[in-house]
């Protein structure tokens, strides 16, 4: 497992050039498929890109992010969806109810599928989320 705190700042590294593409800014989660969906980059040196989806990350380790080739970045960034950041965000059940705050989100760096959401309130499974907007993360009711 990874946090999504600690993949913020890797680099990232194409597999065959082994090119600085750029540096990790954030992780947009699609809350559908409770997962990550695209990689946000900083610091762009190569490629021209700001956005890359998942499907394009090979490996994420504890000092880089390896991404296995680089799509054309009209087409990445035109299809990413609008990042919403989740960290520090407000938790509330499909309910109402709330259930803190996002300190922090646990996801396998494989898949990308997020394992656990870590509220100031306790630890929520993944396949609880439900949405993800401006006002708040949304979770299933126990």
């Amino acid at each position: 497992m990874m946090l999504l705190s600690q993949a913020r700042g890797l680099k990232v590294i194409t597999v065959g050039e082994a090119a600085e593409v750029g540096t990790v800014e954030a992780l947009t989660i699609d809350a559908s498929t409770a997962g990550v969906s695209h990689v946000r980059l900083s610091g762009r040196t190569a490629g021209g890109h700001d956005v890359l989806p998942w499907s394009t990350i090979h490996a994420v380790g504890p000092d880089a992010v390896m991404v296995r080739s680089l799509p054309a970045a009209e087409t990445a960034d035109a299809a990413a969806p609008p990042h919403r950041e989740a960290l520090g965000s407000r938790v509330l059940t499909e309910l109402g109810d709330d259930h803190g705050t996002v300190e922090d989100i646990a996801f396998d760096p494989t898949t990308g599928r997020v394992r656990t959401v870590h509220t100031t309130l306790g630890a929520v499974p993944g396949q609880r989320l439900l949405g993800l907007g401006d006002y708040a993360l949304v979770i299933s009711a126990e």
